[in-house]
This record gives structure tokens, sequence and C-alpha cells, in this order.
């Protein structure tokens, strides 16, 4: 969860984000219900104050993939602060119930130039998000599936993230991480059996992630067999 620093200001940012206004308004979003969707006019953005949310966009064709995972703390649609506006770019979708505060562009642009602590507020969950998207980047050039589903388990559970940790990760389906690391169901559905047979992951009904996950990001611990197919059993 993003979490806002105190500042020597009279401006309390939490304040802010917590409370509908002038210009902005307390949003409640049911799972499967849109906060918006690819092509609607960006004129507002949104900061989720509880829930989980994922970010997908469709291609010409039809083709669905995530971008990211959204939690508490996050804002999303910032396209809509761009010097002229335009349309979302893509489809933020609520998990769970959420809690979420809209801010009009007007408004937004107003804080920004009026509160020197929100403004700087937003621009470090900017930063930390332009670091993230470069991050996945270089995940997905560099990195075999196996150690992008790894990472995207462990950010899941919001290990490195300071305070309490949670091991249990929000309920999603292995089409969805197929669509955030770039393969297919099936071979999620491998790693995800190899991962709990090595007892980094354990689930039922709800998945579990262990620390000693971490070892296959920092230390490469993955059995000595190509870790990308199964095991071809030997013939008698």
């Amino acid at each position: 969860m993003f979490i806002a620093e105190k500042s020597n200001s009279t401006f309390d940012a939490a304040a802010f984000l917590s409370h509908s206004g002038p210009g902005r308004r307390i949003v409640e979003v049911k799972p499967k219900q849109a906060f918006f969707t690819q092509g609607d006019r960006a004129d507002s953005i949104f900061y989720l104050w509880k829930g989980r949310a994922r970010l997908t966009v469709v291609s010409q064709n039809g083709k669905e993939a995530t971008i990211t995972l959204l939690s508490a703390g996050d804002f999303v649609g910032e396209e809509s602060l761009a010097e002229v506006p335009g349309v979302r770019l893509a489809t933020a979708t609520a998990n769970i119930p959420c809690i979420a505060l809209e801010i009009k562009r007007k408004e937004m642009i107003r804080e920004m130039h009026d509160e020197p602590a929100f403004a700087d507020l937003f621009l470090k969950f900017l930063l930390a998000r332009s670091m993230r998207t470069q991050a996945d980047l270089v995940d997905q050039l560099f990195n075999s599936c196996e150690k992008r589903l790894a990472r995207i388990l462990l950010l899941m559970a919001e290990f490195g993230k300071p305070g309490e940790r949670e091991t249990f990760i929000p309920r999603v389906t292995q089409e969805t991480l197929a669509e955030m690391i770039g393969t297919t169901r099936s071979r999620v559905s491998f790693f995800m059996n190899r991962f709990r047979n090595l007892g980094f992951i354990a689930y039922n009904g709800r998945i579990q992630v262990h620390k000693s996950l971490l070892n296959v990001l920092l230390l490469d611990q993955l059995p000595e067999y190509n870790s990308e197919q199964p095991r071809l059993e030997s013939v008698a």
C-alpha cells in the first residue's frame, strides 16, 4: 500500500483522499464492475481507498491482457491529467468490493497547484509506478516464465513492502496470471504445481506465498532439470 508521509504543511492529504467535496466523490464499485472502460473520456482520476482491482487492455482483435493489479493506496486513471484530455487507454475493474475517491480532472490539477504536499505525494506515486513498469519490462525481456510468475506472486503477497505482509494473495485465476506473464494457462498450472511441490506456495481455495519463493528470484534456486518444461519419464 502506498502510504503518505507526514508533512509540515497544514494540508491533510489523508483527509482529502478519504472525503467527498467539490469536484470529488466517494464511489463504491462491485466485483467485476468497471471504474472506467477503455475508450471512455478520460476526465477523472481514482484513488483506491479499499479493495483490489486490475487494469486491462483489449487489442483490436479482441484479445485481453492484464497490465497490472491495483490495491489500496493506488491512483488509477492518471492519463486524464494530460495537457490535452483524451480517452481511457485501459479498463479498470474491481476484483473485490472497492471504495474509491473519484477526483475530477480540474479539481486534481487545482489541488496539485495549490497544495505542494499533495503534489509531492502524487509525484512520488507516479515515480513508484514508473519504476514498477520499468521493472515489469525488464522482467518480460530477460526472465523465464517461471521467474515472472514467482515475481508476480511475491508482488501480490506484498513481500518487500514495509509493515505486515499478506502471505495470502487475493483470489486470481490462472488465466489472469497467464496474461500477466505472457504464457498459457497450462504452463501456469504446471509452474504452480511445481512451486507447491517445492514448498514455495500452498493453496487450498486461496494461494499462500512463502518467503522461500524469493529464492527463485534472488538465488536462482531451482532443480537442475529444465524448469520450463515438465520432466519426461524414461521409457523402459
